[in-house]
């Protein structure tokens, strides 16, 4: 992992994935992007091999502006060899998980999708230019294990778990198409475990019973996962173990 580019890169995941791969790959330089860069960590703004580029993941006008910033740290004929979507959203102060039908709203879905979903698809179409060279692409969506369909047997958390599962097929779909355009590639989805950050705060008593990792625990499993896909995995479910989930 050379030439890096993290959506999402000031949330408590992208920012301890950024910080991971800086550590584990001596060599690699980081684009992170993120609504607001004065928000990322300390490290990541001062280190002289990470470029912070304003971004918004519900905004498809800030790819213009991002491809312009994009290019003059990785040249396109250069192209990139590692994207990981780590943008993401649960909560916000007008948004919040579904305990029941009555709670769901156009908004919660629209917010959740645009997010989510939307995003990665603008964001890797924007990208096209920087996945055409010859080495191994990986593009990997931080996804959630909510989102399986087959796993639901809970209920709720609507916007979210329907936002996740759109995900997983989206990344079913570019795992279709980039090879005929832009092989080898691996287009995976990502389950990274229950993480200490702002995204899980607002369920701390409910997430007692469950294993939770820290960010930088969290990162390290799944660049150990990352760091061992190859062309084969292209259109899996991992989660943060290795382990494959159900779809």
């Amino acid at each position: 992992m050379k030439r890096v580019l993290i959506a999402g890169a000031s949330g408590a995941i992208g920012a301890a994935l950024a910080e991971a791969i800086l550590a584990e790959y001596p060599d690699s330089r980081v684009v992170g992007l993120c609504r607001d860069p004065d928000r990322a960590p300390e490290t990541l703004r001062s280190s002289d091999r990470v470029t912070l580029v304003p971004w918004d993941a519900s905004d498809s006008g800030s790819l213009a502006s991002m491809t312009e910033a994009l290019e003059s740290v990785f040249p396109a004929r250069e192209g990139i060899d590692t994207v990981i979507y780590a943008a993401g959203l649960l909560h916000s102060d007008t948004v919040f998980p579904e305990k029941r039908l009555e709670d769901l709203s156009a908004n919660a879905m629209s917010q959740a999708f645009a997010v989510n979903v939307t995003g990665l698809g603008l964001l890797v179409q924007a990208l096209i230019p920087w996945l055409r060279h010859k080495e191994l692409k990986r593009i990997a969506a931080i996804s959630a294990k909510v989102g399986s369909i087959t796993d639901n047997r809970l209920g709720g958390w609507y916007a979210y778990r329907s936002s996740k599962a759109a995900l997983n097929m989206l990344v079913r779909g570019l795992s279709v198409e980039l090879p005929r355009r832009c092989k080898p590639v691996a287009c995976v989805a990502l389950h990274p475990g229950t993480t200490e950050s702002a995204l899980s705060e607002p369920f701390r008593q409910s997430l007692a019973q469950l294993k939770v990792h820290t960010p930088a625990q969290t990162a390290g499993n799944l660049l150990k996962v990352l760091g061992n896909v190859t062309s084969d995995d292209n259109g899996r479910f991992l989660s943060w173990d290795g382990s494959e989930l159900p779809w």
